[in-house]
């Protein structure tokens, strides 16, 4: 069940909120008076990697609740690894929360509690809660036994409270070498639950941390850190994804051991979308091989990389919105996200006419010389955009695909005797063609019909098509990238005996075309401005952009019913061949 939409400051309308357990969890407990009635939230990225869409998630759930119930949330980096973690990581960030529309109340790192950590480890190890353990990491998996065989305690479980106080005070003074102790919880060696085995709190491990340097040399553990940090901050609902349910019992262990404000963890479905791969360590590697032109290559996943192909925050929110939280994980196709895109900016992409494969039209009975502005609309779905105007000469560029020598069945676009629209312009009728000696047809030839200007019959006579144009006399030349999925496969992890992932990414990703022409208006453009190329698609100026050259990247087409009636009519085509 789902609630009206709402609406921004603005008076712009914000994707509706659905009902979810989290979300009624939270209505309860604002109801009973809870920690005061307080909401806090946060969002926990490891700065590892740049963010990507299964984030996303996660950001409007955090921030949304937050905003919704007048509460707050944190950004706050888990930054427990520095040997992954970088100063980059962090910038990027913080740029994608903001532009997804959100603002942190806080902005916190788990490096800030490193000191309180240690000294709440101490603490459990006075308890006679946590110990230094001597086994390698190899030895510690042995150890902790399976699923179905209970683990055998370690044989420095037991060494005196004294001795490792001792030993965990040498390990923080860098007296022993990288991995060859860490201190442990003491909880149950026989849990069914593999997390309680005597978990690891703190590992030797000598790397430069991006924030504190080399002041330490022992670092806390993700599962370890997490949950104090929440409580640090007085977090009163701790989101995050399903994987992290079994991790729950050890969150919970560590803040009742200590004493602490009572953080509580809930577990959703975390993202996940045909043909995208949404693994770090993958994505990682597919811009250190240079498969991909950096960490924002368009036709990655990430949300620098669909920020610079076109995306916008608001469909990213609507698409978050519709796919909605649960408690069982499971696969969104690609095109509920493209739905919600395409939603957005059919309301907001101002329209614009590009030829990206252009072929030259030329109207033999138009004056030459003569040059006529045409009224075109900017976007039928918002009437406050208004009109431009359009220059029309006797010479005009067409898509390639809009004219056909020998027309196959069904194509009603322009061949040697059919008539069509130009799009704001005139009826024109196909007379002849131009080649070059290799047989190619360089030049349509037409007539035009001077009483239709505007699309207009005044006999009533109907044409079955409409194209658009630009002006040759006037267009401006553009480098155009047209993108597909990265991947071929709905599951790119799906990989067949013998091959490797990498073998599921798709060559014909990228298709870059030159000496496109565009309608002179333009010009202007500046990076990350969105239009509707129309009947083409939706575009964006990319950064690689220059005054003498615009670049634009295709954030997603339109539906093109002539395409699958040409695919289905070439598959058929094949298939008579082999019969």
């Amino acid at each position: 069940m789902s609630e009206a939409p709402t609406t921004n400051g603005a008076g712009a309308t914000e994707a509706p909120r659905p009902s979810n357990f989290v979300r009624d969890i939270i209505i309860q407990d604002v109801a009973v008076g809870k920690h005061g009635g307080r909401v806090h939230t946060r969002f926990p990225p490891e700065p590892n990697g740049y963010l990507h869409i299964g984030h996303a998630k996660s950001i409007c759930l955090n921030f949304g609740l937050a905003r919704e119930f007048n509460g707050k949330c944190n950004l706050r980096f888990d930054d427990t690894n520095p040997c992954k973690e970088e100063v980059e990581y962090v910038e990027s960030i913080e740029r994608d929360v903001r532009w997804m529309g959100f603002e942190w109340d806080g902005l916190y790192y788990a490096s800030d509690y490193f000191g309180q950590l240690y000294e709440w480890a101490i603490e459990l190890v006075k308890q006679g809660k946590a110990y230094v353990c001597d086994l390698t990491a190899e030895q510690v998996r042995e150890y902790r036994g399976t699923l179905t065989e209970p683990g055998k305690e370690s044989p420095y479980r037991n060494r005196p409270i004294e001795e490792n106080l001792d030993l965990f005070t040498r390990m923080k003074n860098g007296e022993f070498p990288d991995g060859s102790r860490t201190l442990r919880a003491k909880i149950d060696m026989a849990s069914p639950n593999l997390n309680m085995r005597d978990p690891v709190l703190y590992r030797i491990l000598r790397a430069s941390h991006h924030r504190t340097g080399d002041t330490w040399c022992i670092y806390p553990m993700y599962d370890y850190a997490h949950g104090q940090s929440d409580s640090l901050e007085g977090i009163t609902h701790s989101i995050c994804t399903l994987e992290f349910e079994d991790h729950r019992p050890l969150y919970e262990w560590f803040i009742e051991q200590l004493g602490i404000f009572p953080s509580r963890q809930f577990e959703f479905d975390r993202l996940n979308l045909t043909y995208t791969m949404l693994s770090k360590r993958r994505l990682l590697q597919l811009v250190q091989t240079k498969v991909v032109n950096g960490w924002d290559d368009p036709r990655m996943p990430t949300l620098s990389g669909i920020r610079r192909r076109g995306y916008t925050p608001e469909a990213l929110r609507l698409f978050c919105s519709r796919i909605g939280v649960s408690k069982t994980n499971g696969i969104i196709e690609l095109g509920l996200l493209e739905h919600s895109l395409r939603e957005d900016l059919n309301k907001r992409s101002p329209r614009v006419m590009a030829v990206l494969r252009p072929l030259k039209l030329v109207i033999e009975n138009y004056p030459e010389g003569q040059i006529e502005q045409m009224e075109a609309v900017n976007n039928p779905e918002d009437p406050s955009a208004g009109t431009r105007r359009v220059e029309f000469s006797r010479e005009l560029y067409i898509e390639q695909e809009d004219f056909r020598e020998t027309p196959p069945k069904g194509y009603y676009r322009l061949y040697p005797g059919n008539e069509v629209r130009l799009r704001y312009g005139y009826l024109v009728r196909c007379t002849g063609v131009v080649k070059n000696d290799a047989g190619e047809v360089t030049e349509v030839r037409c007539t035009y019909d001077p009483l239709t200007k505007g699309g207009n019959t005044p006999d009533g006579r109907k044409v079955k098509s409409t194209i658009h144009w630009v002006s040759a006399a006037h267009a401006i030349d553009a480098d155009v990238r047209l993108y597909e999925n990265l991947f071929l496969k709905e599951d790119p992890n799906d990989v067949e005996p013998g091959k490797d992932w990498t073998d599921n990414l798709n060559p014909n990703s990228l298709e870059v075309l030159t000496g496109c022409k565009m309608e002179p208006g333009l010009a202007g453009a500046k990076a990350g401005d969105g239009f509707q190329f129309e009947r083409m698609g939706y575009f964006c100026v990319d950064p690689d952009s220059t005054p003498e050259k615009l670049v634009f990247n295709r954030t997603i087409g339109l539906r093109d019913t002539w395409a699958k009636i040409e695919k289905a009519q070439k598959a058929d085509q094949k298939a008579e061949k082999k019969k």
